[in-house]
């Protein structure tokens, strides 16, 4: 069944390496969208809901932690999306802050196609 997959990331350089490292994966996606910010995100997602999230946690006007509750608490139609952060913060705390908020993973930055692999195939069935 063929997914689809938004970039969430206030860099579009970033975006773009996210994106070229997914394909390196080997994982494949139909359809691929982008945002900016948490706000932009939430605004796309209302019209055309996506089965992945690839979130950055540091972003302006809605950072990726304040995002994923407002996904998870008021949009019913991405109940099934899932969410995997992405950010070069590391700790233990934050980590398991945004588990229990509802992301369904976390990747540290540098990350490798093989991460995005490990990480992401659960997801892809």
């Amino acid at each position: 069944m063929a997914k689809s997959l938004m970039i969430v990331d206030d860099s579009a350089t970033m975006r773009k390496i996210i994106m070229r490292t997914v394909r390196m994966s080997g994982l494949e996606f139909e359809r691929t969208e982008e945002a900016g910010n948490g706000a932009e995100a939430i605004e796309k997602l209302k019209v055309s809901p996506v089965d992945l999230v690839l979130c950055d946690v540091n972003m302006p006007e809605m950072n990726g932690l304040e995002m994923v509750k407002k996904i998870r608490a008021e949009l019913k139609t991405c109940d099934n999306t899932k969410i995997i952060m992405v950010s070069t913060e590391s700790s233990q705390e934050l980590i398991d802050g945004v588990i229990k908020d509802g992301a369904n993973g976390f990747i540290t930055k540098p990350f490798t196609p093989e991460k995005f692999q490990e990480k992401l195939s659960p997801f892809m069935n």
